[in-house]
């Protein structure tokens, strides 16, 4: 943590003797780094190429991949469930009824109804990364698809992190972890408690901007850095740190307070929130603020949004969290698109497995990671398109199997990284590949 203390005096503007502002960690989830650590070991990246971002919904608890995308209006009544299909516009595709905003931009859309390779684990590891937990467990765990973009393509400002994990209360909170890249790659979680540290508390950007006054005043800094002088405090790693403090662009990010408000009610707030438990809310701000966050350069932003664990009342959870996030996902693809910026932005909705082909007595649907969904928008891929189906039950897939990393190897195809060649050496030196699979060719 840096303190960056005041002047021994009164000011004229009236700050207090011990007026000072704290950059410390930003909430990168290991308080002991600073982020001008961050930036000293994101200097061994490449430079940056063209900015391309994802935003990655994680629907946590495992959505009814049978009540969404897919209803099985051949099925018997306690496989059906009470929902109903409804057309989109794009001929021959259908949706779950609670989806009717989605339906109408289905063509910029791709409903991917087989998804394979789920584990039975309450966890979004899986989703962004790839792989299961233990994967080079020994090593740190793979890293999740957000650091690795933060380590191969480093930020696209300076003052902006490339990696940005909106932080929810709940047991599926994870943003997504860095593995063996070490915390140096964490996201940036803006509703953490390192948000503090970014308030300027009465100094002025003014004051900030120079530079020589300011150094003056970093005597507790100094303290703290090595007693042979072997370090030099100030490094250009520490001017990053203060260029993120000083710049407007990230909080002028995270302020919805400029947008448009008929924008905002467009998203709407995902209020009230239901069924939340240990859960996430249906924040739809969230969506919004990932949009202004990749305008802003950010390369990934991560959210989970709801708890979708319906053991229980599995039809109003579906239509309660449906329902909000058909009304946030549509206009994110809208604002996007009116901007010219959805072919740059990829936007999946997905959880960890799917769920019991037959409702349950207490009118629930169980853990079922035998076949899952997804929902991805933008990234310039080929959408307006349905792939893979599953049996008339729901059970498995029957047509085209999507592994899930064949998807995670899709997003990063979309963020200018091949697959195929791209690899991170581990902490023993070897080189690691993304992942195993190849993006899917029905997309890319």
């Amino acid at each position: 943590m840096l303190d960056i203390l005041g002047g021994s005096h009164r000011f004229c503007d009236g700050l207090s003797r011990r007026s000072f502002l704290r950059i410390g960690g930003l909430g990168l989830g290991a308080g002991a780094l600073s982020l001008a650590d961050v930036f000293r070991a994101e200097a061994h990246s490449p430079n940056p190429g063209r900015h391309k971002s994802v935003i990655h919904i994680f629907l946590g608890g495992g959505p009814p991949h049978q009540d969404m995308w897919e209803i099985k209006t051949e099925a018997p009544s306690e496989i059906r469930g009470e929902f109903k299909p409804i057309a989109t516009n794009v001929p021959g595709i259908q949706i779950g009824e609670v989806f009717p905003r989605i339906a109408s931009v289905m063509d910029k859309c791709v409903v991917i109804r087989s998804v394979v390779g789920c584990v039975d684990r309450h966890e979004p590891y899986q989703c962004h990364t790839g792989w299961t937990r233990e994967s080079l467990g020994s090593l740190g765990g793979r890293p999740c698809l957000g650091a690795a973009v933060a380590r191969l393509q480093g930020p696209v400002d300076r003052a902006v992190p490339p990696f940005v994990g909106m932080l929810n209360d709940g047991v599926w909170k994870d943003p997504g972890q860095p593995g063996y890249l070490g915390p140096a790659f964490a996201p940036f979680q803006p509703d953490g408690p390192g948000m503090e540290n970014m308030k300027l508390n009465g100094v002025s950007l003014e004051r900030l901007d120079d530079r020589k006054h300011l150094r003056a005043s970093f005597d507790a800094f100094r303290r703290v850095v090595d007693a042979e002088g072997k370090a030099n405090a100030l490094d250009s790693f520490t001017e990053r740190a203060f260029d993120v403090l000083t710049s407007s662009r990230l909080l002028a990010a995270l302020d919805l307070s400029q947008e448009d408000p008929k924008l905002r009610e467009r998203y709407g707030t995902g209020q009230p929130y239901k069924f939340q438990y240990d859960g996430a809310a249906t924040n739809n701000e969230n969506l919004l603020v990932a949009r202004r966050l990749v305008e802003a350069g950010v390369r990934c932003v991560t959210m989970t949004y709801g708890r979708w664990d319906s053991h229980g009342a599995n039809g109003d959870l579906v239509r309660d969290h449906g329902s909000k996030l058909d009304q946030g996902f549509s206009a994110l693809v809208e604002d996007l698109a009116s901007r010219g910026m959805l072919d740059d932005v990829t936007i999946i909705a997905w959880g960890e497995f799917g769920r019991t082909p037959r409702i349950n007595a207490g009118g629930g649907r169980d853990h079922w990671p035998q076949v899952s969904c997804a929902l991805l928008a933008g990234g310039g891929m080929r959408t307006g398109q349905a792939i893979g189906s599953t049996n008339r039950l729901g059970e498995h897939a029957q047509s085209r199997p999507v592994h899930l990393q064949e998807i995670v190897a899709t997003l990063y195809h979309n963020l200018g990284l091949d697959t195929t060649t791209t690899t991170i050496k581990d902490p023993t030196g070897r080189p690691q590949y993304l992942v195993e699979h190849s993006p899917l060719p029905e997309l890319v």
